[in-house]
Protein backbone atom coordinates (compact mmCIF):
# COMPACT_ATOMS: atom_id res chain seq x y z
CA UNK A 1 0.00 0.00 0.00
CA UNK A 2 2.96 2.29 0.99
CA UNK A 3 3.93 2.42 -2.70
CA UNK A 4 0.71 4.01 -3.86
CA UNK A 5 1.89 7.40 -1.61
CA UNK A 6 4.16 8.28 -4.96
CA UNK A 7 0.40 9.30 -6.64
CA UNK A 8 0.47 11.78 -4.71
CA UNK A 9 3.47 13.83 -6.17
CA UNK A 10 3.28 11.84 -9.74
CA UNK A 11 3.78 14.22 -12.99
CA UNK A 12 3.15 11.81 -15.72
CA UNK A 13 0.02 9.18 -16.43
CA UNK A 14 -0.55 7.14 -18.93
CA UNK A 15 -4.30 6.59 -19.17
CA UNK A 16 -4.89 3.01 -21.07
CA UNK A 17 -7.45 3.94 -23.53
CA UNK A 18 -7.80 4.39 -27.04
CA UNK A 19 -11.62 5.55 -26.53
CA UNK A 20 -11.95 9.50 -26.72
CA UNK A 21 -14.83 9.49 -24.11
CA UNK A 22 -12.95 7.30 -21.98
CA UNK A 23 -10.00 9.51 -21.90
CA UNK A 24 -11.68 12.33 -21.32
CA UNK A 25 -13.60 11.03 -18.20
CA UNK A 26 -10.94 9.37 -16.65
CA UNK A 27 -9.01 12.68 -17.46
CA UNK A 28 -11.52 15.24 -15.33
CA UNK A 29 -11.59 13.02 -12.37
CA UNK A 30 -7.98 13.16 -12.30
CA UNK A 31 -5.23 16.13 -10.77
CA UNK A 32 -5.29 18.57 -13.52
CA UNK A 33 -1.76 19.56 -12.74
CA UNK A 34 -0.85 16.25 -14.21
CA UNK A 35 0.26 15.49 -17.56
CA UNK A 36 -1.81 12.68 -19.24
CA UNK A 37 -0.63 10.36 -22.01
CA UNK A 38 -2.53 8.06 -24.81
CA UNK A 39 -1.37 4.68 -25.38
CA UNK A 40 -0.34 6.09 -29.06
CA UNK A 41 2.24 8.62 -27.35
CA UNK A 42 4.26 5.65 -26.35
CA UNK A 43 3.10 3.56 -29.78
CA UNK A 44 1.54 1.01 -27.67
CA UNK A 45 -0.10 -2.10 -29.14
CA UNK A 46 -3.55 -2.95 -27.31
CA UNK A 47 -2.91 -6.31 -24.99
CA UNK A 48 -5.03 -8.95 -25.70
CA UNK A 49 -8.15 -9.03 -23.00
CA UNK A 50 -8.25 -12.50 -21.86
CA UNK A 51 -9.37 -12.31 -18.32
CA UNK A 52 -13.03 -13.29 -17.33
CA UNK A 53 -14.34 -10.14 -15.09
CA UNK A 54 -13.90 -6.45 -15.15
CA UNK A 55 -11.08 -6.42 -12.47
CA UNK A 56 -8.95 -9.02 -14.43
CA UNK A 57 -8.67 -6.64 -17.37
CA UNK A 58 -8.38 -3.82 -16.11
CA UNK A 59 -5.09 -5.40 -14.37
CA UNK A 60 -4.01 -6.56 -17.69
CA UNK A 61 -4.05 -3.10 -19.50
CA UNK A 62 -2.70 -1.53 -16.15
CA UNK A 63 -0.07 -3.76 -15.99
CA UNK A 64 1.27 -3.92 -19.98
CA UNK A 65 0.81 0.05 -20.09
CA UNK A 66 2.57 0.79 -16.86
CA UNK A 67 5.51 -1.82 -18.37
CA UNK A 68 5.29 -0.36 -21.90
CA UNK A 69 6.00 3.13 -20.55
CA UNK A 70 7.18 3.09 -17.53
CA UNK A 71 5.24 5.33 -15.38
CA UNK A 72 2.11 5.01 -13.49
CA UNK A 73 -0.87 3.79 -15.63
CA UNK A 74 -4.66 3.52 -15.09
CA UNK A 75 -6.74 1.42 -16.67
CA UNK A 76 -10.89 0.92 -16.96
CA UNK A 77 -12.11 -1.75 -17.95
CA UNK A 78 -16.02 -0.91 -18.21
CA UNK A 79 -19.33 -2.36 -19.38
CA UNK A 80 -23.24 -2.78 -18.46
CA UNK A 81 -24.37 -5.98 -17.60
CA UNK A 82 -28.52 -6.22 -18.88
CA UNK A 83 -30.14 -8.59 -16.07
CA UNK A 84 -33.00 -10.07 -19.06
CA UNK A 85 -29.56 -10.92 -21.17
CA UNK A 86 -27.90 -12.85 -18.08
CA UNK A 87 -25.96 -9.92 -17.45
CA UNK A 88 -24.66 -9.65 -21.60
CA UNK A 89 -22.82 -7.94 -22.38
CA UNK A 90 -20.67 -7.21 -19.61
CA UNK A 91 -16.87 -7.44 -20.37
CA UNK A 92 -17.96 -8.17 -24.00
CA UNK A 93 -19.79 -4.82 -24.26
CA UNK A 94 -16.74 -3.17 -26.39
CA UNK A 95 -16.86 -6.35 -28.76
CA UNK A 96 -20.50 -6.24 -29.35
CA UNK A 97 -19.60 -3.07 -31.09
CA UNK A 98 -16.87 -4.33 -33.59
CA UNK A 99 -13.70 -3.72 -34.53
CA UNK A 100 -14.68 -0.27 -35.56
CA UNK A 101 -16.39 0.58 -32.26
CA UNK A 102 -19.80 1.48 -33.55
CA UNK A 103 -22.41 1.74 -30.48
CA UNK A 104 -25.07 2.02 -32.58
CA UNK A 105 -24.67 -1.73 -33.75
CA UNK A 106 -24.10 -2.46 -30.48
CA UNK A 107 -27.43 -1.40 -29.15
CA UNK A 108 -29.35 -2.20 -31.67
CA UNK A 109 -27.70 -6.09 -30.49
CA UNK A 110 -29.69 -5.09 -27.56
CA UNK A 111 -32.92 -3.93 -28.82
CA UNK A 112 -32.83 -7.55 -31.09
CA UNK A 113 -32.09 -9.77 -28.05
CA UNK A 114 -34.66 -8.05 -25.95
CA UNK A 115 -37.21 -7.66 -28.38
CA UNK A 116 -37.03 -11.38 -28.98
CA UNK A 117 -37.48 -11.72 -24.85
CA UNK A 118 -40.09 -9.28 -24.84
CA UNK A 119 -38.22 -7.68 -22.45
CA UNK A 120 -37.08 -3.83 -23.88
CA UNK A 121 -37.18 -2.34 -19.87
CA UNK A 122 -34.79 -5.05 -18.57
CA UNK A 123 -32.92 -3.77 -15.32
CA UNK A 124 -29.35 -3.35 -15.69
CA UNK A 125 -25.74 -2.80 -14.38
CA UNK A 126 -23.23 -0.41 -15.15
CA UNK A 127 -19.80 -1.74 -14.11
CA UNK A 128 -16.51 -0.11 -14.29
CA UNK A 129 -13.41 -1.25 -12.62
CA UNK A 130 -10.09 1.08 -12.63
CA UNK A 131 -6.59 -0.29 -12.11
CA UNK A 132 -4.24 1.74 -10.89
CA UNK A 133 -0.37 0.04 -12.29
CA UNK A 134 3.05 1.33 -11.13
CA UNK A 135 6.07 0.43 -13.42
CA UNK A 136 7.49 -2.29 -10.81
CA UNK A 137 4.46 -4.81 -11.57
CA UNK A 138 2.29 -3.05 -8.32
CA UNK A 139 -1.64 -2.97 -8.88
CA UNK A 140 -4.97 -2.29 -7.26
CA UNK A 141 -7.99 -2.66 -8.94
CA UNK A 142 -11.35 -0.55 -7.62
CA UNK A 143 -14.98 -1.53 -8.41
CA UNK A 144 -17.84 0.86 -9.05
CA UNK A 145 -21.26 0.50 -10.14
CA UNK A 146 -24.90 1.95 -10.66
CA UNK A 147 -27.91 0.06 -11.59
CA UNK A 148 -30.60 1.40 -13.52
CA UNK A 149 -32.76 -0.11 -16.43
CA UNK A 150 -32.61 -0.12 -20.22
CA UNK A 151 -34.70 2.05 -22.53
CA UNK A 152 -35.79 2.56 -26.33
CA UNK A 153 -35.60 4.11 -28.36
CA UNK A 154 -32.24 5.15 -27.72
CA UNK A 155 -31.69 8.93 -26.26
CA UNK A 156 -29.40 11.44 -26.04
CA UNK A 157 -26.12 12.23 -27.43
CA UNK A 158 -23.76 13.15 -24.56
CA UNK A 159 -21.84 10.49 -23.34
CA UNK A 160 -20.50 7.63 -25.24
CA UNK A 161 -21.15 3.59 -25.40
CA UNK A 162 -24.59 2.33 -24.28
CA UNK A 163 -25.70 5.81 -22.18
CA UNK A 164 -28.43 6.61 -24.60
CA UNK A 165 -30.38 3.85 -23.46
CA UNK A 166 -29.13 3.45 -19.78
CA UNK A 167 -31.61 5.11 -16.98
CA UNK A 168 -29.75 5.17 -13.62
CA UNK A 169 -31.90 4.63 -11.02
CA UNK A 170 -33.84 7.94 -9.17
CA UNK A 171 -33.18 9.75 -12.73
CA UNK A 172 -35.70 10.69 -15.40
CA UNK A 173 -32.84 10.72 -18.16
CA UNK A 174 -30.51 8.25 -20.12
CA UNK A 175 -26.53 9.20 -19.12
CA UNK A 176 -26.59 10.36 -23.08
CA UNK A 177 -29.02 13.09 -21.89
CA UNK A 178 -27.35 13.83 -18.53
CA UNK A 179 -24.83 17.16 -18.47
CA UNK A 180 -21.43 15.80 -18.15
CA UNK A 181 -21.22 16.93 -14.74
CA UNK A 182 -24.59 15.38 -13.74
CA UNK A 183 -22.97 11.86 -14.97
CA UNK A 184 -20.16 12.57 -13.21
CA UNK A 185 -21.81 12.85 -10.01
CA UNK A 186 -23.51 9.14 -9.69
CA UNK A 187 -21.89 7.26 -12.92
CA UNK A 188 -20.26 4.37 -11.95
CA UNK A 189 -16.75 5.60 -12.96
CA UNK A 190 -16.93 8.20 -10.58
CA UNK A 191 -17.94 5.49 -7.84
CA UNK A 192 -14.75 3.78 -8.95
CA UNK A 193 -12.76 6.70 -9.15
CA UNK A 194 -13.76 7.65 -5.22
CA UNK A 195 -12.40 4.71 -4.01
CA UNK A 196 -8.84 5.83 -5.18
CA UNK A 197 -9.15 9.90 -5.44
CA UNK A 198 -7.15 9.61 -1.20
CA UNK A 199 -4.14 8.04 -3.35
CA UNK A 200 -3.70 11.68 -5.40
CA UNK A 201 -3.36 15.20 -4.11
CA UNK A 202 -5.49 17.60 -5.84
CA UNK A 203 -4.30 21.16 -4.36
Amino acid sequence: MNKFKILKSTKKILIATNNPGKFKEIKELLPQKIRYFKPKDFNMKEPVENGKTFQANAKIKSLYGAKSSNIVCISDDSGIEILELNNQPGIYSARWAGRKKNFNLAIQKVYKKLKKKNKLNSKANFVCCLSIALPDGTSREFIGRIKGRIVFPAKGKNGFGYDPIFIPYGQKKTFGELKKREKQKISHRYKAFKKIKKYFKFS
